[in-house]
């Protein structure tokens, strides 16, 4: 499984590369009854659990020194149901498979990231999304939850049938237990246009409300060391289909995107100096382009570049100043950043420990290459972020805690509550739950 992460000798490594573990054993239920004897059998021997997808967090949400549960076993959907436009699907389901199902049965979720890599249990409950004016997150599309709690039980969750569980659980952190089966909404298959064209810096914060208002989904990335940004629209369309063509969707996508600047990152690991140029040339490198397509087509796109990012979301409103605070920071530091700054937006969702929970929220993602120092620019653009009450993606790279968050969600009393009564004995524990949610 190339893009599983994973390690020799027992040692578990992420995606990013930055994060390492030595579980106890490994163990990879062939069903939920042998996932919930494994967590039972924990339990005897005084073991932490922790079920760990394809590694693309870049926190240690998932590393653990006890028993590592990998789900690869449990994947597959287990049931369409037209009636209720719902889709049930194994925990360790990549979102590459669920989507290519779904368009083979004409159906789609609203919503997707920008990667289709992970388990769609992984990529839930660490609040993964992508952008939408009005369509959420990938975990606000859950419609239902099968979830092995620490004493071994299967509790099914959903808005009528232990919704307080259902509540939290949907980005559950890996806190509250392990999930096993998901169920998330789905809509006949559509078509997306999308528009990518390059914008003025200044345009795109100027006009940003009217570009957020009048697109279902809008994005951009700005180039630091530069005034240039790449946007892009995506819209519903009648059609008809117009994909990129193989030719120039391989030399945007796998030469410019992947290719070049993997090579543009090298150069610039090994001669920082060289990397304000290198951002000039590629921030203008990348053509307008428009084409039409079926939704996880649109919204996802390979990464073969290997990065650490961060990311926060921001109160929607604030975007504009946050960002403007982040350029002036990048121009005045000599810091030399060679990958660009991500921007998408969500609106307002009811999960207790979503990044957009009860509030329209603007997320603004940081990157650096595998490999190169990231802690100076992480550092300055966290003391940002956290100024205009931001709040880090779970899975991204982060300094924050539970005194943090306590200030940040004003559920959070509600989450940690719950898994004192799901988990008092703190079976799905690691040292990266401790910090966020507190001992």
């Amino acid at each position: 499984m190339s893009s599983t992460a994973s390690g020799k000798n027992g040692t578990w490594r992420n995606w990013g590369g930055n994060v390492s573990a030595r579980p106890a054993r490994e163990v990879t239920p062939a069903s939920v009854e042998e996932l919930a004897a494994a967590v039972r059998r924990a339990a005897e021997d005084g073991l932490t659990v922790k079920a760990v997808g394809t590694g693309h967090s870049f926190t240690s949400i998932a590393a653990t020194d006890g028993v590592l549960i990998r789900p690869q076993l449990l994947t597959g959907i287990r049931g369409i149901d037209r009636d209720a436009m719902t889709v049930t699907v194994e925990a360790g389901t990549p979102l590459k498979r669920l989507n290519m199902a779904l368009a083979r049965e004409g159906l789609s979720l609203t919503n997707m990231g920008d990667i289709m890599e992970q388990t769609v249990s992984g990529a839930t409950s660490t609040g993964t999304h992508g952008t939408g004016r009005e369509s959420a997150s990938i975990a606000a599309q859950i419609k239902g939850l099968e979830l092995v709690t620490a004493d071994g039980t299967v509790l099914v969750c959903s808005e009528k049938e232990n919704p307080e569980v259902f509540a939290a659980a949907r980005i559950g952190l890996g806190a509250l237990g392990i999930v096993t089966a998901i169920t998330f909404a789905v809509e006949p298959v559509f078509l997306l246009t999308a528009r990518e064209e390059p914008m003025p810096f200044d345009k795109v914060l100027a006009d940003f409300d009217q570009l957020w208002a009048e697109n279902e989904h809008f994005e951009f990335y700005w180039f630091p060391h530069t005034g240039n940004t790449n946007t892009k629209r995506n819209n519903r369309s009648a059609g008809p289909e117009k994909p990129v063509p193989p030719v120039s969707g391989w030399f945007e996508d796998e030469f410019l995107s992947n290719g070049v600047f993997q090579v543009a990152q090298w150069v610039g690991r090994a001669a920082p100096a060289t990397i304000p140029t290198i951002a000039r040339v590629s921030s203008k490198a990348l053509s307008a382009r428009t084409y039409t397509d079926i939704p996880y087509k649109v919204y996802t796109s390979p990464r073969r570049v290997r990065f650490v990012e961060m990311e926060y979301a921001v109160p929607r409103a604030a975007l504009t100043e946050t960002l403007r605070e982040l350029k002036a920071m990048v121009d005045r530091s000599g810091l030399r950043v060679s990958f660009p700054v991500e921007v998408r937006t969500a609106p307002a969702d009811d999960i207790t420990l979503s990044t957009a929970s009860g509030r329209d929220s603007a997320y603004v993602a940081v990157h650096m290459f595998k490999g190169t120092p990231y802690h100076a620019y992480f550092t300055a653009a966290e003391r940002i972020l956290t100024a205009h009450e931001g709040r880090p993606h779970w899975g991204k790279v982060h300094t924050r805690d539970a005194e943090y968050f306590a200030g940040v969600y004003p559920r959070f009393g509600e989450f940690t509550a719950l898994r004192d009564r799901l988990d008092p004995d703190r079976r799905f524990q690691n040292d990266y739950l401790r910090r966020v949610l507190g001992a």
